[in-house]
């Protein structure tokens, strides 16, 4: 009885924390799209500037970094970064904005921006989402929950159920 008890207290304990995925995905995404919105402007500022100088970006980054002037260097290494960040920031949110869940979780997870996740989980705050996706998640995980107690108790009560075999043959042997 104990274990069932057990058992359904974990699985809604990660029942619920499992239903937390969806709705911090959610949250990363949010983060995710400000840092692009971002990075866009960074690169159109710099793009304005490289087109005043009847230049191309990779010339200009190219000119940059073999600039004698360490300051320039490292603008055409940053100006270089922002290009690659915004282009690999730009896939993970069309991959966490995939239209099926299992897809976007997925997708979320093969592009994830750690520095993009960890501002996120600072801000995070839980909630009780409601769609589709989270109770979706949520079952899973519950059901991960009650079966690994019963996973964990089963060596407990094999234990028991045999001391409790052998105390009752030892009872029957006994003469009354």
């Amino acid at each position: 009885m104990l274990v069932k008890r057990l058992a359904l207290f974990f699985g809604l304990v990660f029942g619920l924390v499992g239903m937390q995925g969806p709705e911090f995905a959610q949250q990363y995404r949010q983060r995710l799209a400000g840092a692009i919105d971002e990075l866009m402007r960074v690169v159109a500022q710099f793009d304005a500037e490289v087109e005043r100088q009847s230049l191309t970006p990779e010339a200009a980054i190219q000119r940059l970094e073999t600039n004698p002037d360490p300051l320039a260097r490292e603008r055409g290494v940053a100006a270089d970064n922002d290009r690659t960040r915004l282009v690999h920031l730009q896939n993970a949110l069309a991959a966490a904005k995939d239209e099926a869940p299992v897809r976007r979780l997925w997708g979320l997870a093969q592009t994830f921006d750690l520095e993009i996740a960890e501002r996120a989980f600072a801000d995070y705050e839980p909630a009780a989402p409601t769609t589709g996706e989270a109770f979706v998640v949520g079952a899973v995980f519950g059901l991960w929950g009650w079966g690994a107690t019963h996973l964990c108790a089963w060596p407990i009560r094999r234990r028991i159920a045999r001391r409790r075999e052998a105390a009752a043959r030892i009872a029957a042997a006994e003469p009354t």
